[in-house]
């Protein structure tokens, strides 16, 4: 699903200004052990003075060997980020995969239409179709700035002609009409097209 991008949430949480990647981490602790074509032998040869003098960690992606170097006090630094770090991505997945981001994602768009079919559901499944609708109306699409509500059916039922501006007078008044709607409603093999077609016509209609 669409989430935040990544970049922009790991720089505002300044995960990446403080260099909390796997190479950003040992460049700060260590240096890389280096190997160089020695012509004599005729092959790459790493540099032995290192042995036995630093711990050394081999990295599995590509096999490159760093002398780490650092004191433990800089390591327990690096633990202490790390853990951090961890406890912002926990809180992060939390927040994504609860209430109605667990069942729609992340609304990201500015402008858009929801297209409702809820085909030969039953009364109670079309109660919970519709719990889950308000719940994103009242949780996510009042964070935008226009929608429209669109029921596929074969007379097709829209709650506004055009995407309408959001506000709580809005969203209340889609809430209203979505608990308003008939549970079973005449419906075509081609209703469900009609109304995503209905949606796109819109111009202003982003998603």
């Amino acid at each position: 699903q669409s989430l935040v991008s990544s970049s922009k949430w790991l720089q505002r949480y300044g995960l990446k200004r403080n260099k909390l990647s796997l190479s950003q981490i040992l460049s700060q602790i260590g240096f890389q052990h280096r190997k160089d074509y020695v012509t004599t032998l005729g092959k790459p040869v790493a540099s032995r003075y290192a042995d036995g003098l630093f711990h050394q960690y081999k990295r599995a992606q590509d096999g490159s060997v760093y002398n780490l170097t650092a004191r433990k006090e800089l390591i327990l630094h690096f633990v202490d980020c790390l853990i951090g770090a961890i406890e912002l991505y926990k809180q992060r997945m939390e927040w994504l995969t609860s209430e109605s981001r667990q069942i729609f994602g992340v609304i990201q768009e500015q402008c858009i239409v929801i297209v409702l079919d809820f085909g030969t559901a039953a009364p109670t499944e079309f109660d919970l179709c519709r719990d889950a609708l308000s719940m994103v109306l009242v949780e996510q699409v009042i964070q935008i700035s226009r929608f429209n509500l669109i029921r596929a059916a074969q007379d097709l039922m829209k709650w506004q002609q055009k995407c309408t501006p959001v506000s709580e007078h809005t969203v209340k008044s889609a809430v209203t009409w979505l608990w308003k709607l008939d549970h079973m409603t005449a419906v075509s093999h081609t209703s469900s097209a009609e109304a995503l077609l209905e949606a796109m016509g819109d111009e202003a209609v982003s998603s």
